[in-house]
C-alpha cells in the first residue's frame, strides 16, 4: 500500500494566506528607493505560489522579507530627505553667514 503522506506544513482550506505586500512594495519602489523595492517586489511574487504549493513557511518567510525590504527602502528614502533638507538648510545659513 502506497500511502501518501501530505506535506506537513500544508495549508488547511480555511487558513488565509500571508499578504504579499505586493502594492507597498511596487509605491516603494516607484516612490523611495528603487533597489531595495525591486527586493521587496521580488519576495512579494513568492509569497503566492509558495502558499498554492503547499510550502507554508516559505510563504510567510517571503512575506516577511518582502515586508522588511519595503520597510528598508521607505526608511532609506525619508533618511535621505531628511539629509538633503538638512544639508540645503545649512547651505542657506553658512551662505547668509558667510554672504556667498
Amino acid at each position: 500500500m502506497d500511502e501518501q503522506i501530505p506535506y506537513q506544513n500544508s495549508p488547511s482550506p480555511a487558513a488565509t494566506p500571508p499578504s504579499n505586500y505586493l502594492i507597498g512594495a511596487i509605491l516603494a519602489t516607484l516612490f523611495c528607493c528603487q533597489i531595495l523595492g525591486i527586493v521587496s517586489i521580488i519576495y512579494a511574487a513568492q509569497v503566492n505560489s509558495k502558499w498554492q504549493a503547499g510550502d507554508v513557511d516559505g510563504a510567510r518567510q517571503s512575506s516577511k522579507n518582502a515586508r522588511l525590504w519595503m520597510w528598508l527602502a521607505v526608511g532609506s528614502a525619508v533618511i535621505i530627505f531628511i539629509g538633503a533638507i538638512t544639508t540645503g538648510i545649512g547651505v542657506a545659513i553658512l551662505s547668509d553667514v558667510f554672504n556667498w
